[in-house]
This record gives C-alpha cells, structure tokens and sequence, in this order.
C-alpha cells in the first residue's frame, strides 16, 4: 500500500478480508486494551476524608467579612476545603492594607485532632493542633519561652453561634498570668448581605 510516497507493509487478515498497517494495529490494540480496562478506572473509590471528623471545622467553610467586637471591619476571610475534602485552606486579607495569611487545617487521623499551620507575609506562622468540644473548635501551640523566660501558650477558639456567625478568640495564655486577647473577631457570611 503506497500512503504519502512510503510503502507501507500491510497484513492480510484472513477472516475478515481486511488489510491493516501494522501501526493501525498498534493503534487498535491499545484501543481494546484501554476499553476493556475503562471499569476499573471508573469504579467508585472510598474518599479517604470523609468521616465525622473531617466535617468537625466544616461550620467555619465560606465567604466572610470579618468584624472586631466594636463592629469596626478586621478583614475578609475565605474558608475551603481543598484536597478532595481532607484539607481546609484559609485565606485571609486584614482590613488595615499590606497583612495577609493563609492557613491549612487538617484532621490528622493518627493523632486523633484537628493541626493548623498558619503563614503570613510579615513571616510570621502558628502551629496549632486540638479538637472540637461542643460548638467550638479550640486549637492551640505547644508551649514556647516568650522573652522574659515565661512559658507562653497561643491559643485560638472558633465558635459557631446559632445565626450560623462565628466567632474566632484568640488567647495568648501565660504561666501564672491573666490571659491576653490577641485577636476577637466576629464572622458574617458574605452572602447575607454583610
């Protein structure tokens, strides 16, 4: 068979009375291959992240504008999940220009709580872990010496009100010490107009 000035060498198959190119058959071998593996690539796989557990942040999903307890505007927050579901990704833009952050939230199935890693573009980052207890997910550091030799604790509460806001405080927690506020903000949803 002459294709593009190039003989090409053909098969005679017999019972078909059908002449192939051996690259066509290369071609129509893969084909029947793929084809008769199409179900195992379509069968429904168990999604690694979806127990009760990794739905425990899920109240803190969304859209929000974000407001200290004097109703003066902090920020804007977007809260998601990402990784088929076994990560929660936090995206956060202070209403005071120039200060952003990001978070990553996961339930660590190993160790049986919630971690969070935070950044910022000032270079500064929080390692969290713990669990939910009731209507709040209460996160906090390992103990760290602060400058003056005192052992010093971050800790973060999310709570979910029942008009479906919430509100996050943050704790700075020092032995034998009042605690310290460090951040009190009230999220609203987006989408209810806020």
């Amino acid at each position: 068979m002459l294709l593009s000035g190039v003989l090409k060498p053909t098969i005679q198959l017999v019972a078909l009375n059908v002449k192939f190119c051996p690259i066509a058959m290369k071609y129509l071998l893969i084909i029947v291959l793929l084809a008769g593996s199409q179900p195992v690539f379509s069968q429904d796989k168990p999604v690694a992240c979806s127990s009760s557990e990794h739905s425990q942040f899920d109240f803190w999903l969304g859209e929000w504008s974000v407001s200290t307890p004097d109703g003066k505007p902090a920020g804007v927050n977007s809260i998601s999940k990402i990784e088929d579901g076994c990560a929660i990704r936090e995206n956060w833009a202070s209403a005071s220009p120039g200060y952003t952050g990001t978070s990553y939230n996961f339930y660590n199935q190993r160790e049986k709580h919630w971690e969070q890693l935070w950044l910022d573009n000032q270079g500064g980052f929080l390692k969290l872990s713990g669990k939910r207890k009731g209507r709040q997910m209460i996160l906090q550091s390992a103990p760290v010496d602060n400058k003056q030799g005192v052992k010093v604790i971050q800790r973060i509460t999310w709570t979910a009100n029942e008009d479906g806001s919430v509100r996050q405080l943050w704790e700075v927690v020092a032995e034998g010490k009042e605690n310290q506020v460090a951040f009190d903000g009230l999220y609203v949803s987006k989408a209810n107009g806020d």
